[in-house]
């Protein structure tokens, strides 16, 4: 046996995270938002490690309360960015270590409410965002995941590292999810999350839309009822634009 062999080593790594952008010290209102956020977006951030984002705050909330409320939303804080005087035993006793986290687009998260983002067609539901503290380098495969049935309310389907293709309904309740674009050829009526490790470039394109939510690199937008949208049912084609989901006809 090599007596010299290391049993453990450290190295540094990218961390693909959630940034939860704290905008107000009272407890209430981000467990408040928290649990709306997580109702708009299903299961999207479920199972996602969290960092708290404390900066533009001078105060603190209850962090144990906070964390509580986080993990029975399923999701996992691992740290908090905040100022040095903030910093107290709370943080551990809630088990957050302060991380200091680059710099980039900071966007309302699961834990504060955002400003709504204007949609191309009018307000036909709520929207947000989500921000990474770290972009996650993952470049596509160039394979596409193409599945050929129906999703039914409950299936979740994740085309990881590439491009998605049904061919035919997403129902209500079902959620398809891809690194790059979608594309659904029949009524997509569930929940669509293309660039989900942070490609801004995705698409979401359907020959039907009548989505109950929409999502292109964390940012996402709700729909509560789609008839007045002129495209309900039609042909549309999805892309982010600086903040902002963008909603076209297919063929413009």
């Amino acid at each position: 046996m090599n007596k010299t062999a290391i049993a453990l080593d450290f190295k540094s790594a990218t961390l693909h995270t959630l940034r939860a952008v704290l905008h107000t010290a009272d407890t209430v209102s981000l467990i408040a938002a928290l649990n709306q956020r997580m109702q708009e977006a299903g299961s999207f951030y479920e199972h996602e490690s969290v960092v708290l984002d404390a900066t533009g705050l001078t105060e603190s909330p209850n962090w144990a309360a906070l964390v509580a409320a986080m993990r029975a939303a399923r999701l996992h804080p691992i740290g908090i960015q905040a100022d040095p005087a903030l910093q107290d035993d709370a943080w551990h006793t809630a088990a957050l270590a302060p991380l200091e986290l680059s710099a980039q687009r900071v966007a309302a998260s699961a834990a504060a409410a955002a400003q709504a983002a204007p949609a191309e067609h009018g307000k036909a539901g709520s929207t947000g965002k989500s921000a990474r503290a770290q972009p996650a380098d993952n470049p596509l495969s160039g394979e596409t995941r193409i599945v050929r049935q129906p999703l039914r309310s409950g299936q979740r389907i994740y085309a990881r590292g590439c491009d998605l293709i049904v061919l035919g309904m997403v129902s209500q309740g079902a959620e398809v999810i891809a690194d790059g674009h979608i594309h659904v050829y029949g009524p997509l009526r569930g929940k669509a999350m293309a660039g989900a490790r942070g490609n801004e470039q995705a698409m979401i394109l359907t020959t039907h839309f009548e989505p109950e939510l929409l999502a292109i690199a964390g940012v996402y937008r709700v729909f509560e009822t789609q008839a007045s949208d002129p495209l309900y049912k039609r042909g549309a084609r999805i892309e982010l634009e600086g903040e902002t989901l963008r909603i076209r006809a297919l063929t413009s």
